[in-house]
C-alpha cells in the first residue's frame, strides 16, 4: 500500500513537478537560521525575489551562490564596476542592475554595523504566536516587518522594505507561518 505523503503548506507543492519548493519547505523555510553570513544570503536572495515568484529564485541558488562569492560579505562589498558588468551579463542569476547594486552595498553595510546582522535581524522578531489555521492568514506585512524595514533603511539597507522584511522573517523561522495541518514541527527559536 502506497504511503501518504505528509500535510504541508500548499505552496510546498510545484504544480511543475519540481521538487524544489518541497524541500525548501520541508528543510529550510521557518527554520530558525543565525549567523551573519547565512542571514546576509537570504536577505540578498529577498531583495532578488521582489516581484518574481520565488521558485526563480531556488532554480537560481547555485548561480547566485557562485556569483556572489557565497555572499561573503567581505568579498561582495569588494566587488566593482567589472563585477557588476559581470553579474549583468550573468544568466544564471536574476540580472537586474538595482538589485545586484543593492546586494553589494548591502555587503558594505553589514561589514560597518556596530551590531552582529544575526542580532539586529532577529530584534525584530515577535513573540511565538500561534500557527495560522489557511494561508489566508498569513499577513505580507507585521509592524515588526514595517519596523525591521525601517531601521535597516535607517542604516544604509536597499530593497528591504515590509514585506521583504516579512519574508526574511519568515524564511529564517523568526515567525512560524506554517499552517497548523502542516507536518513540520515547531522549531525552538532559542539563538544558538
Amino acid at each position: 500500500m502506497p504511503t501518504k505523503e505528509p500535510s504541508r503548506c500548499s505552496w510546498a507543492v510545484d504544480s511543475a513537478g519540481s521538487t524544489l519548493y518541497t524541500e525548501y519547505h520541508d528543510n529550510e523555510w521557518g527554520r530558525p537560521l543565525y549567523g551573519r553570513d547565512a542571514l546576509f544570503e537570504r536577505l540578498c536572495l529577498e531583495a532578488f525575489q521582489s516581484g518574481l515568484a520565488w521558485i526563480t529564485i531556488l532554480r537560481k541558488r547555485e548561480g547566485f551562490r557562485r556569483a556572489f562569492a557565497g555572499f561573503a560579505p567581505e568579498k561582495v562589498a569588494g566587488f566593482g564596476d567589472k563585477d557588476v558588468a559581470r553579474l549583468m551579463a550573468d544568466a544564471e542569476i536574476v540580472r537586474n542592475r538595482a538589485k545586484i547594486e543593492s546586494a553589494i552595498s548591502n555587503a558594505r553595510v553589514v561589514l560597518d554595523l556596530d551590531t552582529d546582522l544575526s542580532d539586529l535581524l532577529w530584534s525584530f522578531a515577535p513573540k511565538r504566536r500561534a500557527r495560522p489555521q489557511h494561508l489566508s492568514d498569513v499577513p505580507a506585512v507585521t509592524d515588526e516587518s514595517k519596523a525591521m524595514a525601517k531601521e535597516l533603511k535607517r542604516r544604509g539597507f536597499r530593497f528591504v522594505g515590509p514585506t521583504t522584511a516579512y519574508a526574511l522573517m519568515q524564511a529564517t523561522g523568526m515567525v512560524d507561518d506554517h499552517v497548523r495541518s502542516c507536518w513540520v514541527p515547531r522549531a525552538d527559536t532559542t539563538p544558538c
